[in-house]
């Protein structure tokens, strides 16, 4: 037993000898490679601080993490080798697809990242419309993952062809186990290519009780802010049955009030009703290419009813009711100014005198042919 003992004891201390150095000398190349990039990188970053063109910055960005991984992970594949070499006596075979996946994988960490830094530096921008630039960016991720999937399959000898013909069997019981999952993701396609809306909109559906802000668009939900800050997660596939108002792609807010004065103003009313309608023309914050009315429209219960019917040039929620009630206060001045009222609900009860004077004598010429009636009935008695 002590003499096994003592021979394994030697073989590890040989093959320790036979492969030490070498994964030591491959341990010590990394290292100066590594700091060589260090130094590369840092040299280059100044170089295009100094250019006025954003792209070489972000492709330089998203270059960094990945050679610094290839330069570890590659010599750490070549020792793993020697070490499962040397301990079996007999060629690793995997180890060369191993090696490839690694490459592969360092190429799609860059391709992601470039793409990752693209994206926020066109938002940054504002110079393209945000949904959009999130849709493309997307698509691009999925195309360039897609295609590192195959080509890894391959490489482990999947047949390409195979797994396609497979896919269109599979796709149909896959459709049929997520259907929802699916119509997520193509209600979000639709979102993304006809644009109801974007991030940044205030929307809301008449349909379902949705209002608030939209925050983001993912490929199965979107999720918006309301008003009081709650968020509100809605699956895509709700927008391809339902109907979606967006307030924020407005042109004009209208501004539609019915305005009544006192029956007892009615020789003013005509005045009133023109001087509203020049003091609106003249207003700066009314857009006077739209549709603008100011008309007596109705006899009311107690009141002369009149229409105000205009637009104002700002779509801005907190803006328009500012210009709103600055409106309705000149409209205010100017039925003062003529010496009139606003109406309030009001009844006026009228009673004819000669009639009610004439039922109170009837009334009382019987009351006293009554009591003289009674008083002969008990002389007699």
């Amino acid at each position: 037993m002590q003499e096994e003992i003592a021979q394994l004891a030697e073989e590890a201390t040989q093959f320790i000898d036979k492969w030490a150095g070498n994964i030591l000398f491959i341990t010590a190349a990394s290292l100066v490679a590594w700091l060589v990039w260090c130094v590369v990188y840092n040299r280059l970053y100044a170089l295009t601080e100094k250019t006025k063109i954003r792209w070489d910055d972000l492709t330089l960005e998203a270059l960094r993490t990945p050679i610094t991984l290839l330069i570890w992970g590659w010599p750490g594949i070549i020792s793993l080798g020697f070490l499962l070499e040397g301990y079996f006596n007999t060629k690793v075979d995997w180890l060369s697809t191993l090696k490839m996946i690694l490459i592969l994988g360092v190429c799609l960490w860059f391709m992601l990242r470039l793409v990752s830094n693209i994206e926020e530096y066109v938002i940054e921008q504002q110079k393209r419309d945000e949904t959009t630039v999130q849709a493309i960016s997307k698509i691009v991720r999925l195309f360039f993952t897609v295609i590192a999937a195959m080509t890894i399959m391959q490489s482990f000898g999947v047949s390409l062809s195979g797994l396609l013909t497979f896919s269109g069997v599979g796709g149909l019981i896959v459709g049929f186990a997520a259907k929802d999952l699916l119509s997520n993701f193509f209600g979000g396609m639709i979102v993304h290519l006809e644009r109801p809306f974007k991030v940044g909109d205030w929307v809301r559906s008449p349909d379902r009780n949705i209002e608030g802000t939209v925050e983001r668009i993912g490929w199965r939900m979107t999720i918006i802010r309301t008003f009081d800050k709650r968020p509100l997660y809605v699956p895509n596939s709700v927008f391809n049955n339902i109907v979606v108002e967006n307030p924020s792609r407005m042109l004009n807010r209208r501004i539609y009030e019915n305005v009544g004065i006192r029956y007892e103003d009615s020789q003013v009313l005509a005045d009133i009703v023109s001087d509203i309608k020049e003091m609106l023309q003249n207003h700066d914050d009314i857009d006077t290419k739209q549709t603008l009315i100011v008309n007596f429209n109705a006899f009311g219960p107690s009141s002369l009813d009149m229409m105000v019917y205009t637009f104002t040039k700002t779509v801005n929620w907190i803006r328009y009711h500012e210009v709103k009630q600055d409106v309705l206060l000149q409209i205010m001045g100017i039925i003062e100014k003529h010496k009139a009222s606003i109406a309030y609900p009001t009844q006026t009860i009228h009673m004819a005198p000669q009639h009610a004077g004439m039922e109170y004598s009837q009334s009382e010429d019987n009351s006293s042919s009554t009591s003289e009636n009674k008083s002969e009935e008990q002389g007699q008695q």
